[in-house]
């Protein structure tokens, strides 16, 4: 694949004329940098700029009038994000993942060091995720219920209701945008959803789901339009939803909530919705796994887990945890001085 150089900003040319010439790296490696540093770029305008916040596809966003000024907006989280979302959204296994993170630690060092385009290095702590499995993050009992109860928004059903399906049936975000009124089965308490590789698999709906749903459907009527089709979720244009959109709300929600800044999600909506059922619905991990459309237990098992991580914690936060006493201070029995 050539470069496409009309579609870059001139920081970008910089940057590939840089790697091309002074670094001299192989044509191949430019390539594929190009493209890992360019689905960045773009990942990055559909985030922060309100200009894309309907876009569903990264192939949608141009990046050629990007300003230079947006880079100074990417911390250390944002890239660790971009990192999940390639994961999660693209698949990306690790040596995919491993090689965006060295363009990404090439391109910043670049921008900062070399040219001084920017007034930080976002990349300079930057490490790949372990690829070994860790406990998700997931909200407490409590905090879902706080979450539900501080929706408060112009479109409160609608929000109301993404929310609810999140926390309730685990889906994810893709699948919730994908959502048409079409698959619905509301007479079965039943919903289809498209999940990874374009697998169908049905979620059952619970009473909390069936209200938000219906009180949804009562007002999209108003919202509909002839642009609509057959989309669930609606944006304010009449439109099908976006997954930006739908991460703002769950984000303006989290804040409301008082639980922004903690490393909360859309995802991590999904995996509360799995660890919830485990807690506290007894539901074993082949059921798990059905529900959250897994390709494999190995993925499910995670949440098997949480129970003895909780045990542990529970232990190792007794007040006499860290209590030791010195050998010479230990009285002894008179079975032990025998």
């Amino acid at each position: 694949m050539q470069i496409n150089r009309t579609e870059c900003p001139d920081f970008f040319l910089d940057y590939i004329l840089h790697i091309t010439v002074t670094k001299g790296l192989s044509k191949r490696t430019v390539q594929e940098y190009y493209l890992d540093v360019r689905m960045f770029l773009r990942y990055l305008r559909m985030m922060k700029d309100e200009k894309y916040i309907d876009a569903n596809d990264l192939q949608d966003i141009s990046i050629k009038d990007m300003p230079v000024s947006m880079l100074n907006q990417v911390q250390l989280q944002t890239i660790y994000e971009f990192l999940y979302y390639i994961k999660d959204e693209r698949e990306n296994q690790d040596r995919a993942r491993g090689r965006k993170t060295s363009a990404l630690k090439s391109f910043f060092g670049f921008m900062y060091y070399n040219q001084g385009y920017i007034d930080h290095d976002p990349t300079e702590r930057l490490e790949l995720p372990s690829p070994k499995k860790s406990l998700p993050r997931f909200l407490t009992l409590d905090q879902s219920r706080r979450l539900l109860e501080s929706i408060d928004t112009a479109y409160f059903e609608r929000d109301y209701c993404i929310i609810t399906l999140f926390l309730n049936c685990g889906i994810r975000l893709s699948e919730l945008v994908g959502l048409n009124t079409t698959d619905l089965f509301l007479d079965e308490c039943k919903m289809r959803v498209l999940g990874k590789g374009s697998k169908e698999r049905i979620v059952y709906l619970n009473d909390a789901c069936m209200r938000a749903v219906y009180s949804y459907l009562a007002v999209r009527v108003q919202m509909a339009s002839e642009q609509t089709d057959h989309a669930m979720f609606l944006s304010k244009r009449h439109t099908r939803i976006s997954k930006r959109r739908v991460q703002q709300i769950v984000e303006n929600a989290l804040s409301a909530a008082g639980l922004s800044g903690l490393g909360y999600s859309t995802h991590k909506l999904r995996h509360t919705a799995a660890t919830l059922m485990y807690q506290y619905g007894n539901v074993d991990a082949l059921t798990l796994k059905e529900v959250l459309g897994h390709a494999s237990t190995s993925t499910t098992e995670i949440y098997t887990h949480l129970s003895d991580e909780i045990v542990r914690n529970a232990a190792e936060s007794s007040p006499l945890a860290d209590f030791t006493v010195k050998k010479g201070k230990i009285k002894k029995t008179k079975e032990q001085e025998e």
